[in-house]
């Protein structure tokens, strides 16, 4: 059977904004811009042939065919998310690492991590942000930027100046052994592709 379904970047940009009544919330807990959810909103908009939203001064309201719509989108990702956190990532211990969205995951051979550390299941969030790692989405962070937070240890994992990528872990966490190892990891893939671009070069305390 298949599914005759909008994109799926497209539902949760509408489903994000309809919980909120705010372009500006939903674009910060999908880490984008308001524009780049409205300009979801209004090619789903488009595929569907009906208006989600009014959109007023300050305001966003739902039509009917908006409120009529959101309690399956809504009940879609319930289950969708119910059914990936039944999911078990092989390995005694569960490592959930969040990634910052414009991170190019190429940088992470984290096939390699899985085959080398078959003791610590890993399982990724992309895009992730620090909100996720604050409220216990995710274990760790490789965040863009944060180079201090206080309660959280955040070490350097590309060299040179300016923003930079950072892994964050909370401070009480941050020696647990599968971070330890994640962190270890890092350090020598580092050493492998010290010559290469773009390089990942390793966490610098």
């Amino acid at each position: 059977m298949t599914y005759a379904l909008p994109p799926l970047n497209a539902l949760r940009a509408f489903e994000a904004a309809a919980r909120h009544l705010s372009f500006k919330l939903a674009a910060h807990e999908l880490h984008v811009t308001p524009a780049a959810v409205g300009q979801q909103v209004k090619a789903l908009e488009a595929r569907l042939g009906m208006q989600l939203f009014e959109r007023l001064h300050k305001q966003l309201i739902l039509t009917a065919a908006g409120q009529a719509y959101l309690p399956g989108v809504s009940e879609g990702f319930r289950h969708i998310a119910e059914a990936t956190s039944q999911l078990k990532p092989a390995g005694a211990v569960l490592l959930q690492l969040g990634i910052h969205g414009s991170f190019d995951l190429r940088r992470l051979d984290l096939a390699a991590f899985r085959s080398t550390h078959a003791e610590i299941g890993l399982r990724v969030l992309h895009p992730a942000g620090l909100h996720e790692l604050v409220e216990g989405k995710v274990d760790l962070l490789i965040a863009c930027g944060h180079s201090h937070h206080p309660g959280y240890r955040c070490d350097r994992i590309d060299e040179g100046s300016g923003l930079g990528d950072w892994l964050v872990a909370p401070e009480g966490t941050a020696d647990c052994p599968e971070i330890v190892g994640f962190r270890a990891w890092l350090r020598g893939l580092a050493a492998e592709n010290a010559n290469r671009r773009p390089r990942l070069v390793g966490v610098r305390r």
